[in-house]
């Protein structure tokens, strides 16, 4: 029975080592599977942050169209109407970004009252021009007077 106990003490040490090979090999194509399957995810991350980026920039680029032309022409009616209403003031002059013709206007108004008529002639200029007229000429091309 002895040499019966070391047959089967060599049969099973032999199983365990093909049970430890096997593992090993299995684990090895796990871990290669699993490299796989990381770089295809981070293929797939690195392409859907850049359709993401560039999504968004589309985004903004069309946001900030729609507010070009949504805060010219808001932009248009609140100075013109500031401009005939509170003209000696000035303020329409801030609305617009002129703060130092602002200032030059609040003087003319208090001083000699030219202020105000300067402010009801550009309100009705402002209210008469196009929206894109006003926008690229008050806002973009940032003329101050008239």
């Amino acid at each position: 029975m002895s040499e019966e106990n070391k047959n089967l003490g060599d049969d099973l040490k032999k199983g365990a080592e093909e049970a430890f090979d096997s593992a090993k090999d299995a684990a090895k194509k796990a871990s290669e599977k699993a490299g796989d399957f990381a770089d295809d995810a981070k293929d797939a991350i690195s392409d859907f942050a850049e359709d993401a980026k560039e999504t968004a920039n589309e985004f903004a680029k069309e946001a900030k169209e729609t507010f070009n032309e949504v805060t010219g022409d808001n932009k248009k009616v609140l100075a013109g109407i500031l401009a005939i209403l509170l003209g000696g003031l000035g303020i329409h002059k801030f609305v617009l970004g002129y703060t130092k013709e602002g200032i030059i206007q609040l003087i003319l108004g208090f001083a000699c009252g030219i202020g105000t008529v300067i402010g009801i002639i550009e309100g009705i200029i402002y209210l008469t021009k196009s929206d894109n007229e006003f926008y690229q000429t008050y806002q973009a091309g940032k003329k101050p007077w008239f």
